[in-house]
């Protein structure tokens, strides 16, 4: 088998591996999906002896065949080192009879750095197989924690730059912090008069706009993405999912072979994706549980098989949530047509001119791989609250969105992993409101010397850093203004 990768929205429209993560984004505004599921015959009872990093080269070779394997143990190293403060990089904890994936151990205390920490390796790697010699200018929409992820992975990164957009009103505290302090002279970020939606939406117009395409390869630059809707950012996701079942493996709480269920906090819906490849290729996943918070248009989708991003947008206390346009959802709409390109084109048309589409009956029975709700703010509070008094353990609100619809998932007899996918220190106004019954609030560092008391772990050194880190992007502008300010910090003539 070779494996290449194809467009979503048009077949003939085929790359290799290295190519797709150098795109990003396919040129007719399609996403980049395999040819075909890799064939493998995954050995769990071996796994379970073996570390991260090796199952990362084992599962990231299925789907990055062009690399070799030399290659791919170069990236991996270079990733998974002394920058994450956990040996294991991806923990699994067990509290109560559920069992928390920690994905937080990297350096801005965010999954994203599990993809985000080897993209820029992989990306340059891809570069020199395709003797690439212009600079790869990466142009990223954030919902708060991609943003940064990004940046602190390409900062200083020789023959690249990174462009990020971040809602103005839509991100913590913190986030905002970690973004508008990031060290590096080929970082820029701004803020935007908007929410994510409109970040992200501008994005995709700027790579589809053929004109600033054409202004950018006469400067000797090429665009690229750091966004889930990147395969190079996928890929490396599905190991996780991979790591955790042969540690359960491992600990004697599951035999090989026996299912599990895991719960995704799911916004831009990449985590869970990451997921569904992972059932894909063998791993014995019965249901992947689809958390949304109070922006539940994904749950209304599985549930009715209806998409409308009609709807009032919440700013919730789980930011990296608000999302009413789930881009890596195209993918799994390709797979529901039965890989009809034109097909999942129209579904895409549709969202786009009137902001919805619906799926056939026959499309909706085939999404038996997944359970869909939502939790309220309300609920998100109380779960938060619920899990320290019961396990004192401290999660963060996306994990309790999580938690709280793997509760309300009626088959519970299977064990559940949960997708932990963020520090309680990234939202400890948040956090700490919910765990006291009283709903003490505070702000900065009292907020963080306040929740260090409940959480019973240090601070981490990367928050610590933040109280007297210089500030050094104030940029605000409208999305309307995205275009003039790419072309501004590029200086294309």
């Amino acid at each position: 088998m070779t494996l290449f990768y194809k467009s979503t929205r048009d077949s003939e429209n085929v790359v290799s591996a290295s190519q797709a993560i150098l795109q990003g984004l396919a040129v007719d505004g399609g996403l980049y999906v395999p040819t075909e599921i890799p064939e493998t015959d995954l050995d769990f009872k071996h796994l379970a002896n073996q570390s991260y990093q090796e199952i990362a080269a084992l599962i990231m070779q299925l789907f990055l065949p062009d690399f070799t394997q030399e290659e791919l143990y170069e990236c991996i190293n270079k990733a998974y080192d002394q920058k994450f403060d956990n040996q294991e990089i991806t923990p699994l904890v067990k509290v109560g009879d559920q069992y928390y994936l920690e994905l937080f151990h990297g350096p801005t205390l965010a999954f994203k750095d599990i993809a985000l920490s080897i993209l820029p390796h992989l990306m340059k790697k891809a570069a020199q197989k395709n003797n690439m010699a212009k600079e790869i200018v990466i142009l990223t929409a954030t919902s708060g924690d991609t943003g940064k992820s990004a940046m602190e992975g390409f900062a200083d990164v020789k023959n690249t730059r990174i462009i990020v957009f971040y809602p103005e009103s839509g991100v913590s505290p913190i986030q905002k912090k970690q973004m508008i302090t990031q060290k590096g002279e080929n970082t820029f970020v701004t803020a935007i008069k908007g929410n994510f939606d409109d970040a992200q939406r501008k994005v995709k117009e700027l790579f589809n706009d053929e004109n600033l395409r054409s202004k950018t390869a006469d400067n000797n630059k090429v665009f690229s993405s750091a966004n889930s809707i990147n395969i190079g950012r996928l890929v490396p996701q599905i190991v996780y999912y991979v790591y955790a079942y042969t540690r359960l493996v491992k600990s004697g709480q599951i035999e090989s072979g026996e299912e599990v269920n895991f719960s995704v906090p799911t916004g831009n819906f990449g985590d869970i994706l990451a997921g569904f490849y992972a059932k894909k290729i063998g791993l014995p996943i019965r249901r992947l549980i689809c958390a949304s918070n109070q922006n539940n248009v994904l749950t209304d989708f599985f549930q009715t098989g209806n998409y409308d991003r009609n709807r009032p947008f919440y700013v919730t206390s789980s930011p990296s949530m608000d999302i009413l346009v789930s881009s890596n959802l195209e993918r799994l709409l390709f797979y529901l047509t039965k890989e009809d390109t034109v097909q999942t084109k129209q579904l895409m048309d549709d969202l786009n001119k009137r902001g919805n589409y619906k799926i056939t009956a026959e499309m909706k029975s085939a999404l038996s791989d997944f359970f869909a709700d939502f939790a309220s703010e309300k609920e998100t509070d109380q779960t938060i609250r619920e899990v320290y008094e019961k396990g004192n353990y401290v999660i963060d609100p996306h994990t309790a969105v999580a938690t709280c619809v793997a509760n309300k998932y009626e088959e519970k007899m299977l064990p559940t992993v949960i997708l932990s996918t963020a520090s309680p220190y990234k939202f400890p106004q948040a956090v700490l409101q919910a765990i006291t019954k009283e709903g003490e609030k505070a702000e900065g560092i009292e907020a963080i010397n306040k929740l260090e008391t409940f959480a019973e772990i240090p601070v981490p050194a990367a928050i610590e850093e933040l109280e007297n880190a210089e500030i050094k992007h104030n940029d605000k502008i409208s999305a309307e203004e995205m275009t003039h300010y790419v072309e501004k910090v590029l200086n294309l003539k």
